[in-house]
């Protein structure tokens, strides 16, 4: 379990980084406010895909950035 919670630790501060307009959701095109970086590399979705996913991807995740705060 620790050395789940250090490849997690790692990821997080080798992978965060904002999310920008530029961003596409993988499923509709949408702008994508959510992220999971996986060890086969990083989805991302709007908010609307990002909850319909989380709690598939979310405990696989090495990092799930959620700035779905941002939408207004």
């Amino acid at each position: 379990m620790e050395n789940l919670e250090q490849n997690q630790s790692s990821a997080e501060n080798e992978h965060k980084r904002e999310l920008t307009a530029a961003d596409r959701c993988d499923v509709c095109g949408a702008q994508a406010f959510i992220r999971a970086v996986l060890t086969s590399g990083d989805l991302v979705f709007c908010g609307h895909h990002g909850l319909a996913n989380e709690e598939k991807l979310k405990p696989i995740s090495l990092f799930w950035q959620d700035e779905s705060d941002k939408i207004v």
